[in-house]
């Protein structure tokens, strides 16, 4: 036999007992019979569960493509291309720009806004070393380089 679906072969069954002409009376045939209508029953539904679940993947693979691209969209990297520093721009929720930075003295990572940058300066938490920035106002600037 080639490949069959389950349902495909409970009506191959199905059609053979029809073929043997089974009497319904008799105990065994009327068993045999029943078995048959239970078995058909169960392949229909395995056969809509599978078709179900199909479309579930499908659906899911859909929306996890849409996801990928809103993700692209919303955490895309925007930082300068000339810069490579330890100074990582970002955006907080509020849409105010942060860094990270860390101190040169402790390693301690510290994440600042624009406000403190803007200050030109401040103590690190972890050490007490005071830290200086500089801001370049310039976007075709080489200070990175």
């Amino acid at each position: 036999m080639e490949f069959m679906t389950l349902t495909e072969k409970v009506a191959y069954l199905k059609g053979l007992a029809e073929g043997m002409e089974l009497d319904a009376s008799v105990a065994q045939n009327k068993l045999i019979l029943k078995v048959l209508e239970v078995l058909e029953d169960v392949a229909i539904s395995i056969e809509d569960i599978t078709d179900e679940q199909a479309a579930i993947v499908e659906e899911m693979e859909a929306i996890s493509d849409d996801l990928a691209e809103v993700e692209e969209a919303i955490f895309e990297d925007d930082d300068c291309c000339c810069c490579d520093d330890d100074d990582d721009e970002d955006y907080d929720w509020d849409g105010e720009e942060i860094y990270d930075i860390e101190c040169p003295s402790c390693g301690e990572e510290i994440t600042i806004d624009g406000d403190i940058l803007d200050q030109g300066g401040m103590t690190c938490p972890n050490c007490g070393e005071k830290l200086e920035f500089e801001v370049c106002e310039d976007d075709d600037c080489d200070c990175c380089e």
